[in-house]
C-alpha cells in the first residue's frame, strides 16, 4: 500500500520546523502543544456526535497533525520519530490481539477484554497499584470513571444499584450538613464521584453524558435569548421560567 499524502504531511512538517520554515512552528514544544492536542481531539468527538463525516475528516486531519508535529519535535531531539510511533502501536495491537494474530481462541468480547487487560498488565510490570496508569491530564470526570472501573475489576463494588442511590443521597446529606467552604468542596466532590459510579453501573459514559447536557443547555439558552422581548438581565424569575419551558419544548421538536 502507498500513502503519498501521509509522506507529504511528514515532509511539510519537516519543512515548517526547519530554519527556512515558520517561526511559530519552530518555537513549539511538546508542552506548548498540549492544549492543541486536547482541543483537536474534542473537536473530532464533536464531529462524531454531529454525525458529520466531512467535518470529522477535517478534524482527524488536525489530530494527525498533532501526532506528526510531536514526532518531528522528538526526532529533532533524537528521542524517536514517526516510524517509531507507528511501530510501537503496531506491535502493541498485534500483541494484544492474539485471537487474531495468534492461536488464542475466544468466544466473546468479554474474553477479548480480559485478555487485553492481562496482556496490558504483562507489558507494564512497573505498575504496582491498581490505580497506576490513570492519566493526570484528562478531565476529572473521565479520571473518576477510570478510577471506579479499576477498583471494580478487583472486586471493590456496590452490592446493587439501590445501594448506589443510597450512597448518592448520603453524600448530598453530608454536603447539606457541611459548615465550611472546604468541607462543602470535599462533600461536593464525593457527590460527583458517587454519581460517576452510578453512570458506570448503568454503562453510561459520564463525560459524554455531561457534554450532551452542556450542549442541550446551551441550545435551550440560545432559544430563550431569541424568544426574550427585553434584555435578559431585566427578566423576572417567572419570565425566566416561562421562557425556559417554551425553549425546552421548541428544542425537543
Amino acid at each position: 500500500m502507498n500513502y503519498p499524502n501521509i509522506e507529504r504531511l511528514i515532509e511539510i512538517i519537516d519543512i515548517l520546523r526547519s530554519e527556512n520554515g515558520c517561526k511559530w512552528d519552530r518555537e513549539q514544544t511538546h508542552s506548548t502543544l498540549k492544549r492543541n492536542m486536547l482541543e483537536e481531539a474534542y473537536e473530532a468527538v464533536d464531529a462524531i456526535d454531529d454525525n458529520d463525516n466531512k467535518h470529522l475528516c477535517e478534524e482527524l486531519g488536525d489530530v494527525l497533525l498533532q501526532v506528526v508535529l510531536h514526532s518531528q519535535i522528538a526526532k529533532e531531539e533524537n528521542a524517536f520519530n514517526i516510524e517509531d510511533v507507528a511501530k510501537g502501536i503496531s506491535d502493541k495491537l498485534v500483541h494484544r490481539h492474539p485471537h487474531v494474530f495468534g492461536g488464542v481462541k475466544v468466544t466473546s468480547t468479554d474474553e477479548i477484554l480480559e485478555n487485553w487487560e492481562k496482556l496490558k498488565k504483562e507489558e507494564k510490570p512497573h505498575r504496582t497499584s491498581v490505580m497506576d496508569g490513570i492519566s493526570k491530564s484528562q478531565s476529572a470526570l473521565m479520571s473518576a470513571q477510570k478510577i471506579s472501573k479499576k477498583a471494580v475489576k478487583v472486586g471493590f463494588e456496590w452490592d446493587n444499584e439501590n445501594s448506589l442511590y443510597d450512597c448518592v443521597l448520603s453524600e448530598i446529606k453530608e454536603f447539606q450538613e457541611a459548615k465550611t467552604l472546604d468541607d462543602k468542596e470535599e462533600e461536593l466532590g464525593d457527590i460527583l464521584f458517587a454519581v460517576v459510579n452510578l453512570a458506570r453501573w448503568n454503562k453510561i459514559d459520564a463525560e459524554q453524558a455531561l457534554l450532551k447536557s452542556n450542549k442541550k443547555f446551551m441550545k435551550r439558552f440560545r432559544e430563550m435569548e431569541a424568544l426574550a422581548d427585553k434584555e435578559l438581565e431585566h427578566l423576572t424569575l417567572e419570565e425566566w421560567d416561562r421562557l425556559w419551558h417554551i425553549a425546552k419544548e421548541k428544542t425537543k421538536k
